[in-house]
């Protein structure tokens, strides 16, 4: 909310519009948007996700106050434009890069396992909103499948090489965990191919 994506991937050494791949983890307004950043990219989604925010529940208020409309149209037009790459499950996306559908939060939320050289890693997106939702297994109030939510965790766990390698989705405590790749992007990007802290 800080920093749009671009000037973030900029920071890195990262031009938006040459990017090839991106992956959505769920269609809530906080972790979608900004199609324009990406004119060279191919969107990864779910397509329980979007069965989802296309579909029934969304009359309801309870499930669709986390989805933007305006936003889940622009991914249906970038599905329409084949832009975008749906999976059903589990997918490899490149050696060292895989997709694994959670539910719970979301019916279509996805996660990412990522080899570094720390071991696997797992960006938990939504699926552990925070340490405790996980750690205490307290469950974020925003939910479709309160039991899959719960059961996801486990997952998560599998996935991981440690349980200090799950990386939620919003907690603050990743950016003090985790070092900066560099001083001067303290506060805005860590290295997650290093131990974090305890």
């Amino acid at each position: 909310m800080l920093h749009s994506p671009d000037r973030g991937l900029r920071l890195l050494g990262v031009d938006a519009k040459k990017v090839k791949d991106v992956i959505i983890t769920h269609l809530h307004y906080d972790h979608v948007g900004n199609f324009g950043l990406f004119p060279a990219a191919t969107f990864h989604l779910q397509d329980e996700e979007m069965a989802y925010a296309t579909g029934r529940h969304m009359a309801q208020g309870f499930f669709s106050q986390a989805y933007e409309v305006d936003e889940v149209v622009a991914m249906v037009r970038e599905a329409y434009k084949g832009r975008v790459r749906f999976h059903d499950g589990d997918a490899e996306l490149a050696p060292g890069l895989s997709l694994h559908r959670i539910g719970g939060h979301t019916k279509g939320l996805q996660v990412v396992r990522v080899r570094t050289r720390a071991g696997w890693i797992v960006l938990a997106s939504d699926a552990a909103h925070l340490y405790a939702n996980m750690n205490d297994t307290r469950p974020f109030p925003i939910v479709f499948d309160l039991g899959a939510m719960v059961e996801g965790y486990r997952r998560l766990r599998e996935l991981a090489d440690s349980p200090d390698f799950i990386v939620p989705g919003h907690d603050p405590l990743v950016m003090r965990r985790y070092a900066p790749p560099r001083a001067g992007l303290r506060g805005i990007a860590v290295r997650l191919d290093r131990r974090p802290k305890p």
